[in-house]
């Protein structure tokens, strides 16, 4: 039986993300916790720099409907309900961490592929998460 009453699944969209909420679906069933999904979009200004003279709003509003849509569908797929669901522009572990503050949650659900060396120095998510969470965070093995 869990203890823990909110939990807060970090998913990246990929089918990979489902793994990551049938681990927490079950935490969730084990404690009759309440289960919220988040799915972080990171604006095109940080993968391309900001210096770029180019307007990418048209396309990050498009990005950012098709993200919605696409967590719509999967939080549907997990009986997740709209209330419950967030899709948020940022860095993602920050996001992670505000979004977790703000619902209360007491255990963050995030995948991770297990990375080490300097593919992990070089910005993991889920290490991102781990290491500034005030709360606990599973780190459920996914992928390679």
């Amino acid at each position: 039986m869990s203890n823990y009453k909110k939990i807060l699944v970090a998913v990246d969209l990929s089918d990979e993300s489902q793994i990551v909420a049938k681990k927490a679906q079950a935490i969730a069933d084990g404690g009759s916790a309440q289960l919220d999904v988040i799915h972080v979009i990171e604006p095109l200004s940080f993968a391309y720099g900001v210096d770029i003279p180019m307007d990418f709003s048209g396309l990050q509003e498009e990005i950012q409907t098709q993200a919605t849509q696409q967590l719509t569908r999967f939080a549907e797929q997990n009986g997740i309900s709209a209330t419950h669901q967030h899709v948020v522009l940022g860095r993602p572990e920050v996001e992670i961490h505000a979004m977790a503050e703000q619902i209360g949650a007491d255990l963050i659900v995030v995948g991770s592929h297990g990375r080490y060396g300097l593919a992990l120095l070089m910005g993991s998510t889920a290490n991102g998460v781990l290491h500034g969470a005030t709360c606990d965070v599973l780190a459920v093995r996914v992928g390679d």
